[in-house]
């Protein structure tokens, strides 16, 4: 396991799943207003939501493969060999382009140039007026026709809150998944406290549903984004993004504005899946304490035996180590087949920085690449 080297930057952007979660609070605080003055002095004005053509430009070359309710399933392979890696995107303030951020800030790209040939990406539906009253299990059962579709059993990548959607999946079709890799996933949340679930912890109920209501049933990115958004300077993008200081000029400019305007660009949540999370994931536990029900089954970790790679951040504001390796305990993948690393980044680093990418992510494409039942050697 890789430990920490270095203490992480003392100011970071705040997350998009802190953000999908912390409208409600910062509605009613004064500081809001504040960081919405400071924001909008540093920032372009945020878009209300993304489109289901979002203009935020994807990194990799695309196809789509598939057309659903709640996503469309993005083709980045490169070849035909080998079983599918599917990266399950998180589904909160931003968009599936997380995955895909940049050249040299993509996991896509890193996946691609470390040796797997089929990848793809769940890049998840804003929500419309139609599809306000979705639930956990409507993503569960388009998750199901995306493996389906690719040819089971796949690898199964959960980035953050795909992370713990992955997870639930995986133990609800264990036959369909091959190796699982977890990435600042929320799953344990009774492991230990971080900022977003003490915050969460402190909120009552009826602020969210609240929210829910002034939305006509819609979560409102845009909206989040105004009442909650943390300004960021330069300083604070570099940090996420890890770049490289001998980077030239233009290109950390570059860099920085392409952070900026991803941020800014959001999503629309249904209303009944955001409540859902808020209840069952973060409010009751229900995953770590096995009341989970996926798909009319409640779910036993403890079934579940596929190899996993677990990847925390070690200074993430969102998600605390704990939280996410509290999955060693719960499954019951044999001790040889678990791998768990720790980086020394912030939450958004998991995904984006340069670092992490060049380093554990290359580590994690060998892991899924290497025949497990080899001695190891080293990963």
């Amino acid at each position: 396991m890789r430990e920490p080297t270095k203490s992480g930057p003392s100011e970071r952007p705040a997350s998009g799943l802190e953000d999908f979660l912390a409208w409600p609070l910062a509605a009613v605080t004064q500081i809001a207003q504040a960081n919405l003055r400071l924001l909008e002095s540093l920032m372009p004005p945020a878009r209300q939501s993304a489109s289901p053509d979002s203009s935020f430009p994807w990194t990799s070359a695309n196809t789509i493969a598939l057309e659903l309710a709640t996503m469309r399933l993005r083709d980045f392979s490169i070849g035909a060999d080998g079983p599918a890696t599917l990266i399950c995107a998180p589904y909160a303030l931003h968009g599936a382009t997380i995955a895909d951020f940049a050249p040299g800030h993509s996991v896509v790209e890193t996946l691609c140039q470390s040796g797997l040939s089929r990848v793809f990406v769940t890049d998840w539906r804003p929500a419309t007026p139609e599809t306000r009253y979705l639930t956990i299990d409507s993503y569960l059962a388009d998750l199901n026709v995306a493996v389906d579709e690719l040819g089971p059993p796949v690898d199964l990548v959960g980035l953050c809150q795909g992370g713990w959607l992955a997870l639930v999946y995986a133990a609800r079709f264990p036959k369909k998944v091959r190796r699982l890799v977890l990435v600042g996933a929320p799953v344990d949340i009774a492991a230990a406290e971080s900022q977003l679930s003490r915050f969460v912890a402190g909120t009552p109920s009826s602020m969210f549903e609240e929210f829910v209501r002034s939305g006509e049933g819609i979560v409102h990115g845009g909206r989040m984004l105004e009442m909650w958004g943390i300004a960021h300077g330069p300083g604070e993008a570099e940090a996420t993004l890890q770049t490289p200081d001998d980077i030239d000029s233009a290109r950390r400019r570059e860099l920085s504005e392409r952070f900026r305007r991803w941020y800014v660009e959001t999503v629309e949540l249904p209303g009944s899946f955001y409540l859902q999370v808020v209840q069952w994931i973060f409010r009751e536990n229900r995953i770590a304490e096995g009341r989970f029900v996926a798909l009319g089954q409640r779910i036993d970790l403890a079934k579940l035996e596929i190899p996993m790679f677990l990847l925390a951040a070690s200074h993430d504001e969102v998600v605390s180590v704990d939280q996410l390796f509290a999955v060693a305990r719960l499954v019951g993948t044999p001790a040889g087949h678990l791998v768990k690393m720790i980086e020394p980044c912030v939450h958004l680093g998991l995904f984006l920085g340069a670092k992490v990418l060049d380093g554990p992510w290359r580590i994690i494409a060998r892991w899924l690449v290497r025949d497990l039942s080899e001695p190891q050697t080293s990963l």
